[in-house]
């Protein structure tokens, strides 16, 4: 970095005891061009004094004093927010004295009879510390950012479990009330009613009516499954039948634990990557058989889904289009988890859910 491209005044504090000395500094810098607002410290409480007050963009310091060294000033400096550069600028020290210097973190050494090279040293050291600020600030600025998607994606996540559960009451009250009501009504066709012709079509109506009755349980019982108010393997042992008689693909459900410990959002969120999980075996894995394995062993809910399918390639989990994963992947950070997606050793893949059980008492409501 060139000093003379720096847009403001350079704020330097020099630690010296010689006034000589700091005059021969101020005249080199004067004569590189850069335009500096030096300030002065002798002693150990002048120099504390100075870097409280002030925030400096570079710091030089001889190294031997009466009552103290460098090494003292460097630790005072290590107590600010923002750190500034710390050069040592004196006569020569011994190699020990300078190797240790250096370990404590003191960012360079400049010789008094090489001032020449004074400013090149203060530019670069002032560029690293430019390039460690600016580093600072956009991992903050991506934290902060992946805070606010985190909280963005949990507040959907809420949102669609709400909405699902008002869905589900809605077909309950609405089409599934009047369903039952025209069920009643066919029923009493049907025993009133003595032309075989108008019979038979009472029949058929009352075929498509039950019909369209297991339709709307079944949607119901997937946008807001209340099996899940008997526990989530009771819920997982639910769906993995449904499973069974829908695909003909044998599941295997251990738990070696009940998690009752486990939040209601908590078991929501492993449910619903189950489900996931599965309807994705039923998609692409081309298997025959799915194991189902529920634990919370050391206060972690695991639960892993395994089949002996094909096995999901490296590139189907990389894919920017693949939002299936990533859903799951989001949805286990709003509860602290984390997901495991791998392909098993000789065929299939294994879905593996994790949620620390930090907050029993969390009850989330749908």
């Amino acid at each position: 970095m060139l000093i003379t491209s720096y847009t403001r005044p350079i704020r330097l504090l020099h630690l010296e005891s010689s006034e000589q000395d700091h005059q021969l500094v101020k005249f080199a810098l004067r004569r590189s061009g850069g335009t500096f607002d030096v300030a002065r410290a002798q002693t150990l409480q002048e120099f504390c004094d100075q870097i409280d007050s002030v925030e400096f963009d570079v710091i030089l310091s001889d190294y031997r004093f009466s009552d103290f060294t460098a090494i003292d000033a460097w630790i005072e400096v290590q107590e600010l927010e923002r750190r500034p550069p710390f050069i040592l600028l004196s006569h020569a020290i011994g190699e020990t004295a300078a190797v240790d210097a250096l370990k404590h973190g003191i960012n360079d050494y400049v010789l008094k009879d090489n001032l020449s090279n004074l400013v090149h040293v203060l530019g670069r050291a002032i560029e690293v510390r430019d390039t460690r600020l600016a580093k600072a600030r956009a991992d903050a600025e991506l934290a902060a950012s992946q805070k606010r998607m985190a909280e963005l994606t949990a507040h959907l996540q809420l949102s669609i479990e709400k909405e699902r559960a008002s869905i589900a009451r809605e077909v309950h009250d609405d089409i599934g009330g009047a369903l039952a009501a025209m069920k009643f009504d066919l029923a009493w066709l049907g025993r009133h009613a003595t032309d075989p012709a108008a019979l038979m079509h009472i029949h058929a109506a009352t075929e498509m009516l039950q019909h369209a009755l297991g339709a709307s349980q079944r949607i119901m019982r997937d946008l807001r499954p209340a099996v899940l108010d008997q526990g989530l393997v009771a819920a997982i042992q639910w769906m993995a039948t449904g499973f069974e008689k829908r695909t003909g693909i044998k599941i295997k459900l251990r738990a070696t634990e009940k998690p009752a410990s486990a939040s209601k959002e908590v078991q929501l969120v492993a449910y619903r990557t189950a489900q996931e999980a599965l309807t994705n075996i039923s998609k692409y894995a081309q298997c025959t058989a799915v194991s189902i394995d529920i634990s919370d062993h050391e206060d972690v809910l695991t639960v892993e889904i395994s089949d002996n399918g094909r096995g999901i390639a490296k590139e189907d989990l990389e894919k920017p289009s693949a939002f299936g994963i990533k859903g799951l992947r989001e949805r286990a950070k709003t509860v602290g988890g984390w997901i495991d997606i791998s392909r098993n050793e000789g065929a299939g893949t294994s879905v593996i859910v994790s949620i620390p059980l930090v907050d029993p008492g969390a009850n989330t409501e749908f």
